[in-house]
């Protein structure tokens, strides 16, 4: 049986900033690209954003799933563990992006995940076309609003 594989990549200007996230999901012969802008995010939020539009946009169930991502923060909480500790503490000590972090606890639960980490800005094709869909995403001008991030981070 084939995998789903889904290359991911986040992005934001300026940290926090208008931000955005790139996804490629291919099976077999098909290929789907996602992205979407936001008004104000973080870097971290789009890398993890990017997963979760990925696993949210699979129609097949039961399919094996690898993800590659250039974010160490979301392969290695992920593939070390790091993400249930999360969980079962409830997040203790302000850990951020929970929201974000729950979302994708659930969805993962559909599916059998493989995390890898491919390195940004280097020879991989189509990491670079999610960082192009993801900068494209970023600068442009249909952002949605990051409800969650905004409201926690309300500017005096």
């Amino acid at each position: 049986m084939n995998n789903i594989t889904i290359y991911t990549d986040g992005s934001s200007r300026g940290n926090p900033g208008p931000g955005g996230y790139g996804t490629i999901l291919m099976y077999g012969s098909h290929r789907k690209e996602l992205s979407q802008g936001y008004r104000h995010t973080t870097n971290n939020r789009m890398e993890l954003m990017a997963v979760i539009a990925g696993l949210q946009a699979i129609t097949k169930p039961n399919i094996p799933v690898v993800i590659y991502s250039d974010s160490q923060y979301v392969v290695r909480a992920i593939e070390e563990g790091w993400l249930n500790t999360w969980i079962k503490t409830n997040f203790k000590g302000g850990k951020k992006n929970s929201d974000l972090w729950k979302l994708y606890y659930q969805l993962a639960k559909a599916f059998s995940i493989k995390m890898k980490w491919v390195k940004g800005h280097a020879d991989n094709p189509y990491n670079n076309r999610c960082d192009e869909l993801a900068t494209m995403a970023a600068d442009g001008t249909s952002h949605l609003i990051d409800e969650i991030f905004e409201a926690e981070n309300k500017k005096p």
